[in-house]
C-alpha cells in the first residue's frame, strides 16, 4: 500500500467512525466494530496491520479455539492476598500481595534453586508496575518464578484490572496523565510497603508510572528503592514512534485519532459491540504488535488478548492524551546511583527498543538487554529471559543470595508454576 492510500485509508475510517457514533450514517454496527477494534489496539500499543491468514479460517473454528483456550489456560490464574489503597481522587487501587515464604528454603524446586539458592532473601519488597490496556496478571510468569522466595506487591493501575474507574476522570472528565499514575503508585506503596527497601519494576505504562514517581518523590527514591528494572518502556518522544506504518500513515492516524477517540468513548456502548463483532480483526492486531516470534504459544497470545480486550474504550480514550505528553528523561537521574536493569525487544514497535537505549545511555551503569525476536510483551513471549535478568538486578541489590542466578539470554518454554 502506498503512502498516499495508507493515508485515504485511514480518513476514511475515521470518517466512517465519527458519523457512525454521532448517528449520522447507516452500518453504524461495522463501522464502530472497525474503528473500535483499531483504536482500542492503537492506544494499547498496536497502531495497524493484521495477518492476512486469519480471513482463511472459518469463524466458527476460531471462536471454539478462543473457547478452548479461555477455558484452559493457566495463565493470569496466580492470586495473592488482596488490599486496596486509595489515590488523592478517591479512586481504588486494588493490589495484592505475595509473602515470602518462610518454609520456601529447603523446599525449593530446581528452577528456584538455581535463580535464588536456599537463603531466606532480604527483607525487600518488588512492586510490579503493568502496561497500558494491561492488568498486574501481565506479570504472570515473573510473579510464579518469585512466589514465596520475596515479598511482591502486584497493583491495577487506575481504570485496569481490578481497580476502580478513575473518579476524577468520571466525575470531572480529565484524561489521566502520568504524572497521576506516580501519584497512585506513591498511595500503592503507602498501604501496601509502608517500610522497608523496594524494588521497582515497571512494563511499557508501568514504566511510565516508575519515572513518575521518581520525578514527583525523589525522597522515596533515595531513601528506600534499592533498584529499579524499565521493561519495555520510554522517557518520552512517544510521538515519534511510527508503529511499522509508512509516514502518511502515521501522519493521518495523528491527525485524525484525537477527535476519533473522543467520540468513540463518548458512545462506549455502541463501540464495544462493534468490538466483539470484530474480535478476529482484534486478536491478529494484538498479536502482531504484542509479539515478534512466530512460534508465540496460541494460550500467550489469547491471554494478551483477554487481557486488552477487557479495556472499555472510554478508558483507552481518557488515557491516550497522556503519551503524547510524557516526557520524565529529567526524573532518570534519580535512579543514577541504583541498581538498574532496562530491558526492552528488538521487534517492539510500541515502545522501540531504541527508546530504552536512550535510557540506558543516560544511566552509564544500568544492564541493557535487548532481546532479539521479542515485541512489546517480552516478559510473556520470552519469561525466562525477564526473569533472569531481574533475577540478576535482586542479587546486585541484595534481596537474594549471590551467585545464583540462570545465564543466557535464549527464548523459553517454561510453563507457568
Amino acid at each position: 500500500m502506498s503512502e498516499s492510500s495508507a493515508e485515504a485509508v485511514v480518513d476514511a475510517a475515521a470518517s466512517m467512525a465519527l458519523a457512525s457514533a454521532t448517528g449520522a450514517g447507516p452500518g453504524w454496527r461495522r463501522a464502530t466494530g472497525i474503528a473500535g477494534a483499531a483504536i482500542g489496539v492503537v492506544a494499547a500499543g498496536a497502531a495497524a496491520g493484521v495477518a492476512l491468514e486469519r480471513l482463511t479460517v472459518g469463524r466458527g473454528m476460531r471462536q471454539k479455539a478462543r473457547l478452548a483456550l479461555d477455558s484452559t489456560g493457566p495463565y493470569g490464574s496466580l492470586r495473592g492476598t488482596p488490599g486496596k489503597a486509595y489515590a488523592d481522587d478517591g479512586t481504588e487501587l486494588y493490589y495484592e500481595v505475595d509473602d515470602v515464604d518462610p518454609e520456601a528454603g529447603p523446599a525449593l524446586s530446581p528452577r528456584r534453586r538455581r535463580l535464588f539458592g536456599r537463603k531466606a532473601p532480604a527483607p525487600v519488597t518488588v512492586v510490579f508496575s503493568h502496561g497500558y490496556c494491561l492488568s498486574q496478571d501481565s506479570w504472570h510468569f515473573q510473579r510464579a518464578a518469585l512466589r514465596g522466595v520475596v515479598r511482591t506487591v502486584h497493583w491495577d493501575q487506575r481504570s485496569h484490572g481490578r481497580s476502580g474507574r478513575g473518579v476524577r476522570q468520571v466525575q470531572d472528565g480529565v484524561p489521566v496523565d502520568i504524572d497521576q499514575l506516580g501519584q497512585d503508585l506513591k498511595a500503592v506503596i503507602d498501604a501496601a510497603v509502608p517500610q522497608g527497601p523496594i524494588v521497582l519494576v515497571g512494563h511499557s505504562m508501568g514504566g511510565m508510572t516508575v519515572m513518575a514517581l521518581a520525578d514527583q518523590y525523589p525522597e522515596l527514591i533515595r531513601d528506600r528503592v534499592v533498584a529499579v528494572a524499565l521493561v519495555g518502556t520510554s522517557s518520552g518522544r512517544l510521538g515519534e514512534v511510527n508503529f511499522g506504518l509508512p509516514v502518511a500513515g502515521v501522519n493521518a492516524v495523528r491527525r485524525v485519532l484525537p477527535g476519533v477517540l473522543k467520540v468513540l468513548g463518548q458512545r462506549a456502548d455502541l463501540v464495544e459491540k462493534g468490538r466483539r463483532a470484530t474480535a478476529d480483526l482484534f486478536a491478529g492486531v494484538i498479536k502482531r504488535y504484542s509479539f515478534a516470534s512466530r512460534d508465540v504459544d496460541p494460550a500467550i497470545v489469547r491471554f494478551a488478548e483477554r487481557m486488552i480486550e477487557g479495556t472499555p474504550i472510554d478508558v483507552v480514550a481518557e488515557y491516550y492524551p497522556a503519551f503524547d505528553n510524557h516526557d520524565k528523561t529529567a526524573a532518570l537521574a534519580h535512579f543514577a546511583d541504583k541498581p538498574v536493569l532496562v530491558l526492552a525487544g528488538v521487534g517492539d514497535m510500541v515502545t522501540p527498543s531504541e527508546h530504552s537505549e536512550a535510557i540506558a545511555s543516560l544511566l552509564p551503569e544500568a544492564e541493557l538487554v535487548l532481546v532479539p525476536d521479542a515485541g512489546h510483551l517480552v516478559m510473556l513471549e520470552h519469561p525466562e529471559v525477564v526473569t533472569d535478568r531481574l533475577a540478576d538486578l535482586l542479587t546486585r541489590a541484595g534481596a537474594v543470595p549471590a551467585g545464583a542466578t540462570v545465564g543466557g539470554y535464549g527464548s523459553s518454554t517454561a510453563q507457568p508454576g
